[in-house]
């Protein structure tokens, strides 16, 4: 079956993107809440369609192929407009042009290989680097409607996040590329 749940919950991710970034463009403090909301949505949608198409014996190549681009699209589309619209901006350009550079080079390294019948596991560490990823783009998401926490304002904590998302990005992404370098030399 073509579209299950879990391949719907996927598709769902790519449809809500251009909502997600109109309802940004609201402005402060609703449009960002709003943005938010949605956000919650697809971070929630990324980890039920794999679980459930794990846990229901649904898995297609269909959803194999689906996923990876879903998180691709919604983790660039996110970048690019916070850059464009606020709050990423000056230094924090770099670790947010880190995070998209990856991106790139390990989905074209993933395609390579998937040519080549070599699979590269996600690491434990990448998933951190993911969820880490993905709170701070909540918390920039939110930007200046957010409140001051206890630390910091939102925004700063969303850097921070970034930050150390960018980092953990280059530790991955340089284990993504030693294995692949591996197997093109092969």
């Amino acid at each position: 079956m073509l579209w299950n749940l879990p391949n719907i919950l996927t598709a769902s991710r790519i449809m809500i993107i251009p909502i997600l970034i109109g309802l940004y463009m609201v402005g402060e403090p609703a449009g960002n809440w709003m943005a938010f909301s949605l956000y919650v949505y697809a971070c929630i949608t990324d980890f039920f369609d794999g679980w459930l198409a794990r846990k229901m014996d649904l898995q297609s190549a269909l959803g194999q192929f689906m996923d990876p681009i879903a998180d691709k699209l919604l983790i660039a589309t996110l970048i690019i407009m916070l850059i464009g619209f606020g709050p990423i901006e000056g230094i924090h350009v770099v670790a947010a042009g880190v995070i998209l550079v990856r991106e790139l080079l390990v989905s074209g390294l993933r395609e390579f290989l998937a040519q080549t019948k070599v699979s590269v596991p996600v690491t434990l560490l990448a998933k951190w680097k993911t969820t880490i990823q993905m709170l701070a783009l909540g918390f920039l998401i939110v930007g200046n409607a957010g409140p001051y926490l206890w630390v910091a304002e939102t925004v700063t904590v969303g850097y921070v996040g970034l930050w150390l998302a960018a980092l953990l990005t280059l530790v991955t992404g340089y284990d993504y590329l030693r294995t692949g370098l591996k197997h093109m030399v092969e």
